[in-house]
């Protein structure tokens, strides 16, 4: 999916990055803990997060994502804005809760970051 058909399909209103629409997305994780984001978000993602810190757009940095997606209507604050405007994030926000933006993007073909699980046996002993 592109930024823009995420932001149709989610109803969002964009906060910044606007030239940055036309970015594809592959994969998106939801995550209100950055160290989750670290262990789990790949290449061509988006975070989905009730988070609106300056830990988020860093962590956003270290992984090279697209665009963040504050929901439950969260919007940050004006410093963390520029932050993201800086490091051309886009940065959106949501005024639906993360599980209702994460069935309506899965519904709309962006699916979830691959992950490798152990095997059953891997994971007994």
């Amino acid at each position: 999916m592109t930024i823009a058909e995420i932001v149709k399909c989610l109803d969002a209103r964009v906060l910044c990055g606007e030239e940055n629409l036309g970015q594809r997305v592959t994969s998106a994780c939801c995550s209100d803990l950055m160290s989750d984001a670290l262990a789990f978000i790949h290449e061509n993602a988006m975070l989905l997060t009730g988070i609106t810190n300056a830990h988020v757009v860093r962590t956003a940095g270290i992984l090279d994502l697209k665009c963040v997606a504050f929901v439950r209507g969260k919007v940050p604050p004006p410093d963390v804005i520029g932050m993201a405007r800086e490091a051309g994030l886009v940065t959106m926000t949501v005024n639906k809760t993360m599980f209702t933006c994460a069935g309506l993007l899965y519904e709309g073909g962006l699916r979830g970051a691959p992950m490798c699980w152990p095997s059953r046996d891997e994971a007994a002993g």
